[in-house]
């Protein structure tokens, strides 16, 4: 049984995920004054990154091993899709990690060996987890268990982990009052790192604050790391957790990694609202996302169409 929450977070992320994206094809100007006026890009479809790529291998995980993660096969299949696909925008280091494990080498040993033997601390690992959160409701063992089979770093952990909190609080709060000490509560629950402390910077900042002076605190994922991208993204999330759209728009302001940070921002409202609060225009957008997932709850209904080539 699949839960609802987690499906809806899988479609979040993709929306965001892809949404995100299409900035990258506009000039700064041309972009911050769209954005600014909340006015979406006219090219379709939009398509999803690697971002949604490894949420859909993930999730397929979860639905196959009845909610658990085991590692050997989620390397596996991570890399099986990266070989099936992929131009879907990996990171440089993803491309050697992911290449390597298809080659047959131990995913252990491969993530371990990254930059030096400290492995990646990049967002991968974050990016694609909020519908495990949502699933299984604050797992900390599960969400880090994940986040290593391609990173090796304790602050990309510490990334994958937030994440997985905050979407598993926004589900669990369906149907009720959205909390609104998150960032406080999801910081709590982590291992000292700069992610924990960026959320707490993030979980003080007034009410008023805008998002550039966000942005330019916490980081929007310039760097694409875990600590440069999480706490922006997350912030993003528990200021808009009956907002769908809203979320997404305020993700995309502060620039830099969009959609990275508009995935993640995505999956966690998702968890709570489900999708049916963003335009029909959004839903019809969206690359279609392959046919064994599920449509999601509420009233939307998505067209399946061939995927990309």
């Amino acid at each position: 049984m699949i839960p609802p929450a987690a499906l809806d977070s899988l479609y979040g992320l993709a929306h965001g995920d892809a949404f995100g994206d299409r900035w990258f094809f506009t000039s700064r100007e041309e972009r911050e004054g769209a954005i600014a006026h909340r006015i979406t890009p006219e090219d379709v479809p939009w398509y999803w990154t690697d971002d949604t790529a490894q949420a859909l291998v993930l999730f397929g995980h979860l639905a196959e091993n009845g909610g658990s993660v085991r590692q050997d096969a989620l390397a596996a299949g991570l890399a099986g899709a990266y070989a099936a696909d992929p131009y879907r925008k990996y990171g440089p280091s993803m491309h050697d990690v992911l290449r390597r494990i298809g080659d047959g080498e131990r995913w252990t040993e491969v993530v371990a060996g990254q930059f030096g033997g400290q492995g990646s601390y990049g967002n991968g690992a974050a990016m694609r987890v909020a519908p495990l959160g949502a699933w299984l409701a604050a797992d900390l063992e599960a969400a880090a268990a994940q986040a290593a089979v391609s990173h090796h770093h304790p602050e990309a952990v510490a990334g994958a982990v937030a994440v997985a909190l905050a979407a598993a609080f926004a589900a669990r709060s369906r149907g009720g009052p959205a909390p609104r000490d998150l960032l406080t509560r999801v910081a709590d629950r982590l291992p000292g790192s700069d992610v924990r402390s960026g959320l707490r910077t993030a979980g003080r900042f007034p009410e008023g604050t805008s998002v550039r002076h966000a942005a330019e605190v916490l980081g929007s994922g310039y760097g694409v790391s875990a600590p440069d991208t999480v706490p922006f993204a997350l912030w993003c999330a528990a200021r808009h957790l009956d907002d769908l759209e809203g979320g997404l728009w305020e993700a995309v302001a502060g620039l830099g990694d969009m959609d990275t940070t508009c995935a993640i921002a995505g999956g966690v409202i998702a968890s709570r609202t489900g999708i049916d609060g963003l335009p029909p225009a959004w839903r019809a957008a969206l690359e279609p996302l392959p046919d064994w997932v599920p449509e999601p709850s509420g009233e939307t209904a998505y067209r399946r169409r061939p995927a990309r080539s």
